[in-house]
């Protein structure tokens, strides 16, 4: 952003601020207040004349099957000699918002959800151009997308450091509510740090009460100089319209994401291997600390990243890298945007004294686990993880070897047993074995043994 730009941006933000004070003196002493005469009156309008051409319309055409509870009815079909592959598919259209965010390469952000089983993608611009994208990765834990589309002549906006956002900052919204054109809503920052909602895998939400609806998704959540601070996805609402509840994913982890993707085509992301919980007052005080800021390591994936690199349980953690860490949501946010072969520094206190931590989030599989470190009923047991590139989803936990008489053996552990599953839920690796046996007493294990499938109950 060039320096003549930059100083429209400072006007137009003071103008606004400027104008709000206004209508609060106007308020209070109950008379309207205007500026002298032959001053401009105070907009975002010139702001908004070169941001939202990066802000565009996007429709999504897929082959949606038509339930019909006669044809699915068995019955029915045989009694009529219908086909079983018989099915009716209708077109089905919707529409969300984009944000243009590198106009070279034409790379556009979105929303996971926006795309989702889309058979054709079209992106629509200001200039009433309309483009056929193409799409070139997806994040669904974060409901991130990116689409890439051949043009010139593109917009593209850049992302401000979302982590200097504070409640009360204001902020405007952009995109195409219920299929309609672009439109602009204002507010202010309601809320940060928003979790524990249900939408998505990865939550550390911007609140806003900047209206935000249907069609909107996908866009962009702007500053008061025309720079992204987040990414619009969702809204909480009785009646699916705006009440003053919006959410958008905090620019600094889109702009993380965009980067993933556009790279790899995909989210490479590590795993620290950690639980952590809040340290609450009582927490704080058993730990001998004036204030609760920070999270407590409650347990560590044996094996994991953070295990190899002497992170133990009831550690404090008071950043993560560059950031501070005072809430559980501080945690997720940033864990979320550790990638593999980072190197992610620790600030930790253990004991009363203050430690860095140096974690490698590397790619390799686990070498060897002793199963007694994810559950007292595997002891005598070596697991690691398992890969088989030669097949469509070859990947568990091995069992290495089983010490003759141990629990491990006397459960049914073999030596080359090959876990595929526990409770019905895949274990790709240690790590997901690691989380069924934390959160479920009773264990079914789905086992791969000698080319036949089986289950062994840990009880």
């Amino acid at each position: 952003m060039n320096a003549s730009a930059s100083c429209r941006d400072c006007r137009a933000m003071y103008a606004a601020r400027w104008a709000l004070g206004l209508a609060l003196l106007a308020g209070l002493h109950g008379q309207a207040a205007l500026p002298p005469q032959g001053t401009p009156l105070p907009s975002l309008a010139p702001m908004l004349e070169r941001a939202t051409p990066a802000v565009v319309n996007i429709a999504t055409y897929a082959s949606v099957r038509v339930s019909n509870p006669l044809l699915d009815d068995p019955f029915f079909r045989r009694f009529f000699s219908i086909p079983e592959e018989r099915r009716r598919y209708r077109r089905a259209q919707s529409a969300g918002s984009g944000v243009i965010v590198d106009a070279e390469h034409g790379y556009i952000v979105t929303n996971h959800h926006v795309v989702a089983r889309a058979d054709e993608i079209a992106v629509g611009l200001t200039d009433g151009r309309e483009l056929e994208a193409e799409l070139v990765g997806v994040d669904p834990q974060v409901d991130l997308a990116v689409l890439r589309v051949a043009a010139d002549g593109l917009t593209a906006l850049q992302f401000a450091d979302s982590a200097t956002l504070r409640v009360g900052d204001f902020v405007v919204a952009v995109g195409n509510p219920f299929g309609l054109e672009q439109t602009v809503t204002s507010g202010i920052v309601s809320a940060l740090g928003r979790h524990g909602l249900g939408i998505r895998g990865y939550e550390d939400f911007i609140q806003t009460d900047a209206s935000i609806n249907p069609g909107n998704s996908g866009g962009a959540l702007l500053n008061l100089a025309g720079e992204v601070v987040g990414i619009n996805t969702a809204i909480v609402s009785p009646s699916a319209g705006s009440v003053g509840i919006g959410f958008a994913i905090p620019g600094n982890m889109a702009n993380a994401i965009i980067g993933q993707l556009v790279t790899h085509g995909e989210v490479r992301r590590g795993r620290l291997g950690l639980v952590v919980q809040a340290l609450n007052p009582e927490l704080a005080s058993a730990f001998g600390l004036a204030a609760a800021d920070g999270v407590v390591v409650a347990d560590v994936e044996p094996g994991g990243a953070a295990d190899a690199a002497g992170v133990e349980a009831g550690d404090i953690i008071r950043a993560l890298g560059p950031r501070p860490v005072r809430r559980v949501s501080d945690y997720r946010g940033q864990a979320a945007l550790v990638m593999v072969g980072d190197t992610v520094e620790l600030d930790v206190l253990r004991d009363g004294k203050a430690r860095l931590v140096r974690v490698v989030v590397a790619e390799a599989p686990v070498s060897e686990v002793a199963g007694a470190r994810l559950d007292p009923r595997l002891a005598g047991a070596v697991l690691s993880d398992f890969r088989d590139d030669d097949t469509d989803d070859g990947a568990g936990v091995i069992v290495g070897s089983v010490e003759p008489g141990s629990l491990a053996a006397r459960h049914g552990l073999r030596a080359g047993d090959i876990i595929i599953a526990a409770n019905r839920r895949q274990t790709r690796d240690i790590g997901d074995l690691w989380q069924q046996f934390r959160n479920a007493r009773a264990v079914r294990l789905r086992v791969y043994r000698s080319g036949r499938y089986g289950n062994i109950d840990l009880r």
